[in-house]
């Protein structure tokens, strides 16, 4: 969701006018706008939003519009209670004056910052409907180089995270492939545990032992976790590859893939399998990172 782009333009009718747009944008969950405009240009402002909402779902973007040179004025006023205020105050400094340093100007005064008002032009609905069509053009212009940057940069993540996901799908099968997870060996497991629990003076009556054999069984049985993790890689590749926004969907899938990962970990009793485990969700923390930059 990281790009930049600047259009500049100008115009000659209704008025004479030169702008630069320029469009920034970063990570973000949502889309989040933040628009700066010249005084006197607030009527782009529905229109601006509206236009990025339907060009883009996520990121945080800053427009900035800014005009070359000063607006037109049709004059300028004089602010007389500043100017009051300031004949006073030199009036009454005038008599303690240190010598070589003459009374105030009125020129002097009136140079003051604020005594003179530039009056600005207000240009009618038509003017401005005109100005806003031709600036709103010059807008998508830079929406479209902006969304081009957004796109090179997704094009760079998309290998990124098929890297994580290939790393993935190969510890999914490490972990399907390994021997705790094996029919056999969970059989030869129990055995040794049935036995440990019916012999000596403590052992279980039948009914605590089939209890117990429940849930070794259950516990030990990480199919249903291998199973869905596969599931989900694969659903998280066809987001990934069919194009369009998919950040929010991938950020839930990661969370789901983490949740199996945590799962996988509690019910491991081997060194082997619980390393896989860790490994896997230290894939996904990278994986999910990298989905926070993308729409």
């Amino acid at each position: 969701m990281t790009g930049f782009a600047r259009v500049d333009g100008q115009m000659a009718t209704p008025i004479a006018l030169s702008w630069a747009w320029e469009a920034r944008s970063v990570n973000g969950k949502n889309l989040d706008v933040r628009l700066r405009y010249p005084h006197g240009y607030d009527s782009l402002d529905a229109p601006v939003r509206k236009l990025l909402a339907d060009q883009l779902s996520r990121g945080s973007v800053t427009l900035n519009l800014t005009l070359a040179g000063e607006p037109p004025t049709q004059g300028a006023k004089i602010n007389e209670d500043l100017l009051n205020r300031l004949i006073a105050l030199a009036a009454q400094k005038s008599q303690t004056l240190p010598p070589g340093i003459g009374p105030a100007s009125l020129d002097g005064l009136l140079a003051v910052k604020g005594v003179i008002e530039p009056i600005e032009s207000q240009p009618d609905a038509a003017m401005v409907a005109a100005r806003d069509a031709v600036l709103l053009e010059s807008l998508q212009a830079a929406v479209k180089a902006l969304i081009k940057a957004r796109c090179e940069e997704g094009a760079r993540l998309l290998a990124i995270m098929n890297e994580h996901l290939a790393r993935l799908r190969s510890l999914v099968s490490a972990a399907s492939a390994c021997s705790a997870a094996q029919p056999a060996a969970i059989r030869a497991r129990f055995e040794r545990q049935i036995a440990d629990m019916t012999s000596g003076p403590s052992a279980l009556s039948p009914d605590r032992l089939a209890q117990e054999v429940a849930m070794l069984a259950v516990k030990a049985d990480i199919r249903e976790e291998i199973d869905r993790l596969k599931a989900h890689l694969e659903q998280a590749s066809d987001m990934l590859n069919a194009g369009g926004p998919c950040g929010r969907r991938l950020d839930f899938l990661s969370q789901e893939l983490n949740r199996e990962a945590n799962t996988l970990c509690s019910k491991s009793q081997e060194v082997e399998l619980t390393r896989i485990g860790l490994d896997l969700k230290a894939t996904i923390d990278q994986l999910r990172e990298q989905i926070q930059n993308i729409e």
